[in-house]
């Protein structure tokens, strides 16, 4: 295989240290240095649903000014624990549940870079499902409010102008992909010029056909008892590659970028898009008109045995060394109140982690609300992974394939290889 990409973010991730402060819990050192009561600063990857939590939480608090950042998930990973590690990071920050990815709990409040925010009022109500993920070593410093899946987004205006159907098995997906290309509308945008959007469609087949037959597989991962190669894992790289061959994508994936995959599926340009459900507020404000349907993605011939990943999305941390420490909690309260949530919740097309919020879900949501009610979800698989090697070896090694530099089993190889040093 070729070089491996991620091989710079690893390396970001190595000698960092940090002075312990995350132990010390969230009223331990309010009023820090620099702080001015006044100025929150924030670096978040919601792109499109945070700005009016801002003005909302301004509004709640006169006199309060919030300097915030947006910017794509590889690019935010690459940056903020080098942010954090030079002390140059926000009082508050995007963080991902779990251990998958270099933005993650895990990762993250391990050296000490999070605040502990056991002790907040919110803390204690999050279902276990999401504490697991949002806790390290029994003390909570994730804040997070939304519950996403990934399936397939389709442009319900488009595939009607397509007269096709959409799909409800494998063959029929292969049929719908096939025909969809014939009609000169591919069936899925796909913007993996963006790494991290490489890993979603592989989730979505994995969920069915990797946990369908085993959801303790990745106990059993854990344990030693599988590996990625030797499982069903590869059969859910083979049906992504298999996809491409359908032609169920759009032309040249690997330069398309995830901006421009939301406006080939807004627009019609394609029926609709492999992602998470946060991309439907996404569309929505580049075809304000449109409306858009998540299914669960067919991965087997059995509907009965689908599954989708869900699982709770990206949240926010509070950096140890805030400037603005006081401003921070209240954000994050804001954050996890009813008021602030339903508005989170609505305006980003995901689920509430707490109850009471008076969210109004998304109608297009219908069937992914009907798989969690029914239990019929998996947890994003890389949440539960021991460091985030094994991720960045999936997402680069993707893209590998995707250039015909690598095949499946490399990289599920490769996976292995970095699962197996542990954490």
């Amino acid at each position: 295989m070729k070089t491996r990409r991620f091989a710079v973010v690893v390396s970001a991730l190595t000698a960092l240290t940090l002075a312990a402060a995350c132990s010390s819990g969230t009223n331990a050192r309010s009023g820090s240095d620099g702080a001015d009561g006044k100025t929150l600063t924030l670096a978040s990857v919601d792109q499109g649903s945070i700005e009016d939590v801002i003005k909302a939480f301004e509004a709640a608090n006169p006199g309060v000014k919030v300097n915030f950042t947006t910017s794509g998930a590889d690019q935010y990973q690459a940056q903020i624990r080098t942010q954090l590690a030079s002390g140059t990071a926000p009082d508050v920050m995007t963080v991902w549940p779990g251990n998958g990815n270099p933005g993650a709990t895990y990762v993250l409040a391990k050296p000490g870079y999070l605040l502990d925010l056991s002790d907040q009022p919110w803390a204690a109500k999050l279902p276990e499902a999401f504490k697991t993920v949002a806790q390290y070593e029994g003390k909570t410093y994730n804040a997070v409010f939304g519950l996403n899946g990934i399936g397939a987004v389709y442009n319900d205006e488009a595939l009607a102008r397509s007269g096709l159907k959409a799909p409800t098995t494998w063959t029929e997906l292969l049929a719908f992909c096939r025909d969809a290309k014939g009609k000169g509308t591919p069936a899925y945008a796909l913007g993996i010029q963006d790494n991290w959007v490489t890993q979603l469609v592989l989730y979505a087949l994995a969920a069915t056909v990797v946990f369908g037959p085993d959801r303790d597989f990745n106990t059993k991962l854990a344990s030693g008892q599988a590996t990625f190669a030797g499982s069903a894992w590869t059969q859910a790289m083979a049906r992504y590659q298999e996809m491409e061959k359908a032609g169920c994508f759009q032309k040249n994936p690997l330069g398309t970028s995830y901006e421009a995959s939301q406006t080939l599926a807004a627009t019609g340009k394609t029926l609709g898009i492999v992602q998470g459900n946060w991309i439907i507020s996404l569309l929505k404000q580049k075809n304000p008109n449109g409306t858009f349907t998540m299914t669960a993605l067919p991965a087997t011939d059995d509907p009965a045995t689908f599954l989708m990943p869900a699982a709770a999305g990206a949240g926010y941390g509070v950096n140890a060394k805030a400037k603005n420490r006081d401003l921070a909690l209240k954000f994050v309260t804001y954050v996890m109140s009813p008021a602030g949530m339903k508005l989170f919740n609505e305006k980003q097309g995901s689920l509430p982690t707490l109850p009471g919020a008076g969210t109004t879900v998304d109608p297009g949501l219908k069937e992914l609300t009907t798989f969690v009610e029914g239990n019929r979800t998996v947890p994003f698989m890389d949440q539960l992974w021991p460091n985030a090697k094994v991720q960045q070896s999936m997402l680069s090694g993707l893209q590998e394939v995707f250039s015909n530099q690598a095949t499946g089993d490399e990289v599920l190889k490769d996976m292995d290889t970095e699962y197996q040093k542990g954490e």
